[in-house]
C-alpha cells in the first residue's frame, strides 16, 4: 500500500509571542510599585515611551495589556495603602509593563496535528476543499496551547497554507457562574476527592451555588497553614474544577492563525494537550465542531470538551462520568443508534467505545481493540476521531512498541454497531512508522496523529514527528479499505 509522505513541514517558530502575566510574588510585587512609584513624572514617561517603542510592534494594543495586568494587583496596592483612583494611567501602564512577560508559545514544539474541513467553502477552484488545522504548541516549560492554521487542500491533495500573522490576539474570558451541586459532587468523586474534605464544603452550599461562593470558602479555609497536605490539596482540586468552565472569544476581525487557547483555569495550568478535533453533525443536519482535550495542572488530569461554530467563539467545560477519565478521548462524527459515541484509552493501553445521551456525560466503557501486534505490544489508542466510509467506521490508531516507538494503524469497524465483537478488518503492520530522519526530536521515535479527514477518495493524514514538528501523508483510501478487509 502506497504512503505519500508530502514534502510539507511545520515546525515550532520562537517569533510567535504572547503576552503572561508576571508575578513574582507579592512581596517583592510591593518592593517594585514602590520603586515605580518613587520615579518622578519625567522618568515614568520616559520608560514607558521606552517600552512602548520596544513591544507595540509585537502586540496589538499593548497598552491594554499593561493596564489589565496592573488591575490585576489592585488588591495588594490597597495593602500598602495606595488608592489605584490616584495613581495616573502612564505610571499603571508602567507598573503593568513589569508585571507582563512575553512568552514563547510554539519554541520547542509545534505537534500532534488535527484536521477538520472549514464551515466556509466559498470562492473555491473546482476540487478544493478549505481546511482548518490545529496544532499542540509547547514552549518554555512544556507548556501546550492550541494553534491554528488555515488551508486549501488541492486536486492533487497538495496543501496550500494561508499567511500566518505576526501577532496573537488576546481573547476575551468569561467564567460560568452557577454550578449544579450534585453533579459538581460527582465528579469531584470521579476525581478521586475524599468525602470528608468536599462534604465539609458543600454542606453549606445550596442545590445551585454561585462561583464566588465554593471559591471565597475554599479560599479561607487555604489560609491554616497548619491544614495537612491532603486537605490542602483536595480543597485546590475543587478551585481546579470550579475553574474548569468558561468561555472564549475572539474578535471578529482576527485571523485564526491569531487566535491561541492558551491554558485559561488552573485545572490546566501546567497545559492543554493533544486536542482531537471533529466536525459533528447534529441530528437537525447543522454542524458544529467539538474537540476533546487534556487538561493538566501538574497533579491532575482532567479531561475537557471544547465546541464552537465559527472558530471565534469557544465554549469549554469538563467531562463527566466513570468513562471520561485518562487520556485519548475523542467524538465520533454523528450519533450511533440515537446516541453520541466516544472512544477513549480508560485503562492506558486498550481501545474502548463509549455511548451516551448527553456529550458531557460517559459511562460503561466496552473495550473493542487491545494490543495485537508487536509493534503495538504497549498499548493501542486512537489517532483521532472515527472517520464515516461506506465500508465501516475508519479508526486511526497507534501503537507503542520496543523502544517507546509510536507507529499510526488503521481498523475498520461496523457502522451501524462498532462494538461488535469481530472488527471488519485490522493493519497487521504500521501505515506509518518514523522513517530514519524523523527519529530525532524532542521525543525521538513517534508518529502521532490527533485527526485526519478523506478528500477526493484520498486519506488526508497530518501526523507529528518525534513531537517537534509536523507533516502529513496521502493514502489512496480505496487501497487502505481493500487492505483492512484483506487483513482479518
Amino acid at each position: 500500500m502506497k504512503v505519500i509522505r508530502k514534502n510539507v513541514q511545520f515546525c515550532p517558530d520562537s517569533s510567535r509571542v504572547v503576552t503572561r502575566f508576571f508575578n513574582t510574588g507579592d512581596e517583592r510585587t510591593k518592593i517594585l510599585v514602590g520603586r515605580i512609584m518613587g520615579m518622578s513624572d519625567e522618568e515614568a514617561n520616559i520608560a514607558l515611551e521606552n517600552v512602548l517603542r520596544d513591544f507595540a510592534g509585537r502586540h496589538n494594543n499593548i497598552s491594554l495589556i499593561f493596564l489589565r495586568h496592573f488591575s490585576n494587583i489592585q488588591g495588594l496596592l490597597e495593602a500598602i495603602d495606595l488608592d489605584p483612583k490616584k495613581i495616573s494611567e502612564r505610571r499603571k501602564m508602567l507598573i503593568g509593563s513589569y508585571l507582563t512577560m512575553e512568552y514563547a508559545l510554539e519554541s520547542a514544539a509545534f505537534f500532534n496535528p488535527s484536521i477538520v474541513p472549514d464551515f466556509n467553502q466559498d470562492q473555491l477552484n473546482e476540487g478544493e476543499l478549505r481546511v482548518i488545522l490545529s496544532f499542540r504548541a509547547t514552549g518554555e516549560g512544556h507548556l501546550s496551547s492550541i494553534v491554528f492554521r488555515r488551508g486549501i487542500i488541492d486536486l492533487e491533495n497538495n496543501l496550500r497554507l494561508e499567511k500566518v500573522r505576526n501577532h496573537i490576539t488576546p481573547a476575551r474570558i468569561s467564567k460560568k457562574k452557577s454550578y449544579d451541586k450534585g453533579r459538581f459532587v460527582k465528579k469531584m468523586q470521579e476525581m478521586t476527592i475524599p468525602d470528608k474534605y468536599s462534604d465539609e464544603i458543600m454542606k453549606h452550599l445550596p442545590d445551585r451555588f454561585e462561583y464566588h461562593m465554593l471559591k471565597n470558602v475554599v479560599d479561607s479555609l487555604l489560609k491554616d497553614n497548619s491544614m495537612s497536605l491532603d486537605k490542602r490539596t483536595a480543597l485546590e482540586e475543587m478551585t481546579w474544577l470550579v475553574d474548569s468552565y468558561y468561555d472564549v472569544q475572539f474578535s471578529i476581525d482576527s485571523d485564526i492563525s491569531e487566535r491561541v487557547l492558551f491554558p485559561i483555569s488552573e485545572s490546566e495550568s501546567r497545559g492543554i494537550e493533544d486536542a482531537r478535533f471533529v466536525n459533528f453533525t447534529e441530528d437537525d443536519g447543522t454542524q458544529k465542531i467539538y474537540a476533546l482535550y487534556t487538561a493538566y495542572n501538574g497533579y491532575t488530569i482532567i479531561p475537557k470538551l471544547l465546541s464552537t461554530e465559527d472558530f471565534y467563539n469557544f465554549r469549554i467545560m469538563p467531562m463527566h462520568g466513570h468513562g471520561s477519565q485518562n487520556k485519548n478521548l475523542t467524538l465520533f462524527p454523528r450519533k450511533i443508534k440515537g446516541k453520541y459515541a466516544m472512544l477513549s484509552r480508560i485503562d492506558g493501553y486498550n481501545n474502548y467505545i463509549m455511548y451516551s445521551d448527553r456529550k458531557t456525560v460517559w459511562q460503561n466503557p466496552i473495550k473493542i481493540q487491545e494490543p495485537e501486534f508487536p509493534w503495538e505490544f504497549t498499548q493501542i489508542g486512537n489517532c483521532g476521531p472515527p472517520i464515516y466510509t461506506e465500508e465501516g467506521w475508519l479508526i486511526i490508531t497507534h501503537g507503542v512498541g520496543p523502544m517507546r516507538r509510536y507507529s499510526i494503524g488503521a481498523a475498520l469497524f461496523d457502522l451501524e454497531d462498532p462494538n461488535k465483537p469481530r472488527q471488519i478488518g485490522r493493519l497487521k503492520q504500521p501505515l506509518l512508522s518514523p522513517l530514519e530522519e524523523e527519529r530525532e526530536g524532542y521525543v525521538p521515535n513517534v508518529v502521532y496523529s490527533c485527526g485526519a479527514l478523506v478528500h477526493h477518495n484520498s486519506l488526508i493524514l497530518p501526523y507529528a514527528v518525534s513531537d517537534y514538528s509536523s507533516s502529513y501523508a496521502v493514502i489512496d483510501l480505496g487501497e487502505l479499505l481493500d487492505q483492512l478487509k484483506n487483513d482479518q
